[in-house]
């Protein structure tokens, strides 16, 4: 059985998802780290239905100078690195690794938001770059433990420099569940992004879970965000269907009426969100094409207002 070399890059919730997946899958991946911590640990997913699996899980850590010879050799045979960390870790994250790994490692990240992939591709260094989005939902809840909290697809696609090995592919394909080779990726990168636009900021700003949007006193917004998006998009080249869309965005505040959004819990938390890559996305490129994205705009300074609350 052919057993690619895949590294993950962030042990967040959705990268230790996808590390359970992939050994599900009998691949045998590993995580890389950006702190202390290096060896095996043991990793706990609850499924949906409430039964428990684990799995056990090598990591490497990029900040270790003493690693030894054997991991060493792992990450100089690296052939795909999934990075999953948040869409503002992402440059600093990857440039901190990619010596160690070698020129024919494969990157595809894997976040929320876009923009990121425009701060990476000059020092990827002839390396292929695929992007991809997953609606796949799971939380933390302590360092090496996570609750899946919903299914969904998982889209990945080619982006630039070498394409992904073909022997690849169907592996990383067949062992996440619900996955998908989509190209051109962008068009569907924007269409999460709507969701991500739409949803994020609306639940952070009214603390509220995602079904509290169906309210009628957000119907103008929503459709405002969209429109804006919509328009954005379209001047990057990337043709959208502004009502198919907003009946996405409705459809996933329906079926995620009881979740309550990342950023929301990123607020909640005192974290720095990742409205930058969402709504603050949308603004850059509406500005690089003279357009205007006020509503996304209002909401990029009313996250930042928040979090400069309690960001240091």
């Amino acid at each position: 059985m052919y057993n690619p070399s895949i590294a993950i890059l962030g042990a967040g919730a959705i990268g230790q998802l996808i590390y359970h997946q992939l050994v599900r899958a009998e691949l045998s991946p590993y995580f890389i780290t950006r702190g202390k911590t290096q060896g095996k640990q043991v990793l706990t997913l609850t499924h949906l239905d409430g039964h428990e699996t684990e799995s056990r899980a090598h990591t490497v850590s990029i900040t270790t100078s003493d690693k030894q010879e054997s991991e060493c050799l792992l990450l100089s045979k690296t052939q795909l690195l999934i990075v999953c960390v948040k869409s503002y870790q992402v440059k600093d994250a990857l440039k901190a690794v990619i010596s160690q790994l070698p020129r024919n490692c494969h990157i595809l990240l894997l976040h929320n938001g876009l923009g990121s992939h425009l701060e990476v591709e000059p020092f990827l260094q002839g390396r292929g770059l695929s992007l991809g989005t997953t609606s796949q939902g799971a939380f933390k809840q302590s360092t090496w433990q996570i609750k899946q909290t919903g299914t969904g697809i998982t889209q990945i696609g080619h982006l630039s420099g070498p394409s992904m090995p073909s022997d690849l592919k169907p592996v990383l394909l067949s062992a996440i569940p619900n996955g998908e080779w989509c190209e051109p990726i962008l068009p569907f990168l924007w269409q999460k992004l709507a969701i991500n636009a739409a949803i994020n900021p609306l639940t952070a700003i009214d603390n509220c879970a995602n079904g509290a949007l169906a309210a009628p006193q957000y119907e103008q917004r929503i459709c405002d965000i969209v429109t804006e998006l919509v328009d954005v998009a379209m001047a990057t080249g990337v043709e959208l269907n502004k009502l198919a869309l907003t009946n996405r965005v409705y459809s996933v505040i329906e079926l995620t009426s009881a979740n309550f959004s990342s950023m929301h819990q990123d607020v909640a938390n005192k974290r720095r969100t990742e409205i930058d890559s969402i709504n603050g996305y949308i603004v850059e490129r509406a500005k690089e094409h003279g357009l205007t994205a006020k509503v996304n705009l209002s909401l990029l300074n009313r996250i930042k207002a928040i979090e400069a609350d309690y960001l240091v």
